[in-house]
């Protein structure tokens, strides 16, 4: 049974424009193409039966070009645009039912948008920007002001907090648009092409520090972009639209290595399968464990037998305490000494099952033994050898 906490879910959501949408749903016409349905009956297709989850705490990423329908989508989540049939639900409750009160609530306490243009009111200096939407929740000065410093540390821009918009560059300036919607402490982040405008250098830095600040809040994030690249850097999850449908909706790994049709496959071809494959899906479990407490004798038995001239040592929860070779522990089979004693920790390389490949084949050059794989509590989860590595960036 699936237990996942879904923040947001999406169920059957059509935004048709135009005089009488319901024309665009009735059954005889499901068949019909968006094209088809705008000569018939002068009528525009945004969004067409899409559903989706967003998990709390991940970030969403919606990727298509120009008229895919994308940034309708993010402006029917709040309900900026209103859709023509479905449900948008937010910890289960279907804002297409709210009152104009209810909405007014829900815009203000679980949800903050951050555009591309930043929207930043040219004649209030950063701090009051920041600490707008505080304002309009109607708090004190002195309480919102301090959250408002709070969010403006948080971005990178602690000094900054008495200049005017106008005084700053580009990137800063979406800083303080990223900080005024993290100020109110949503729930929920939507973001629509926040970096766009951006030069690429800027634009890089300002997705490594959302991916930071991510790992640190964990934030519901509804991402739109245009950028492959970006989509793959910043999603848990991303959906591919085309034509007001999703044709694709999967984890990074999963959309570049398993395209599921030709337009698909199109967008993914150049990119280089390193920088979305994740140790965890290439590491293997060794064939030989050796526990610290085991004698020098049956650890030297055990890795004749499966021809391992290296095996991992391990504590108790399998915590990774270093690597012992052939070489190191023959002759000790009749000491005292414990294998741990033995073991080795320089020339260990490790990493998370989340890292990327490319990050990994510089860890390869470095050691002679295979990488082993731990997770943040130091537990040994598997290892990763070099022909694992060339396997997951060409196959």
């Amino acid at each position: 049974m699936d237990q996942t906490i879904y923040q947001i879910e999406v169920k059957g959501l059509w935004k048709v424009f135009g005089s009488r949408p319901e024309r665009a749903l009735q059954s005889e016409n499901a068949n019909k193409s968006r094209d088809e349905i705008q000569d018939e009956f002068g009528l525009v297709v945004g969004l067409r039966d899409l559903s989706f989850r967003v998990p709390r705490g991940q970030t969403f990423v919606v990727m298509g070009l120009s008229g895919s329908g994308k940034s309708t989508l993010a402006r029917c989540l709040i309900r900026l645009i209103e859709a023509t049939r479905g449900e948008i639900r937010f910890d289960g409750e279907n804002i297409l039912d709210h009152s104009q009160e209810d909405l007014r609530q829900f815009r203000r306490d679980k949800i903050a948008m951050v555009f591309q243009n930043y929207a930043l009111l040219p004649h209030r200096r950063v701090l009051d920007n920041v600490a707008y939407g505080l304002e309009v929740q109607g708090m004190d000065k002195d309480s919102r002001y301090k959250a408002a410093g709070e969010a403006i540390e948080t971005v990178g821009l602690k000094g900054w907090e008495y200049y005017y918009p106008s005084e700053m560059s580009g990137g800063m300036q979406q800083r303080v648009g990223l900080a005024r919607a993290l100020a109110v402490d949503p729930d929920v982040l939507i973001m629509d092409e926040p970096f766009s405008g951006l030069d690429p250098l800027i634009r890089r830095e300002m997705q490594d520090e959302l991916v930071m600040l991510q790992s640190e809040l964990q934030k519901t994030i509804v991402f739109i972009t245009h950028d492959l690249d970006e989509a793959l850097k910043l999603g848990d999850r991303i959906a591919i639209m085309r034509d007001g449908v999703i044709v694709q909706e999967g984890t990074p790994e999963e959309i570049v290595t398993r395209p599921e049709t030709d337009y698909v496959s199109e967008f993914v071809q150049d990119v280089s399968r390193a920088k979305v494959i994740r140790a965890g899906s290439i590491m293997a479990d060794p064939d030989v464990v050796i526990h610290e407490g085991q004698d020098a004798r049956a650890a030297l038995a055990a890795m004749r037998e499966n021809n391992a001239e290296a095996a991992y040592v391990v504590g108790d929860g399998d915590i990774l305490k270093g690597v012992l070779t052939q070489a190191l522990i023959t002759g000790l089979e009749n000491d005292k000494i414990t294998v741990l004693e033995a073991a080795r920790t320089e020339g260990l390389a490790t990493t998370s099952p989340g890292t990327f490949i490319e990050n990994i084949i510089p860890l390869a050059a470095e050691t002679e033994h295979f990488i082993a794989v731990v997770d943040e509590e130091g537990r040994f989860l598997g290892e990763i050898d070099r022909r694992a590595l060339l396997a997951g960036m060409v196959d």
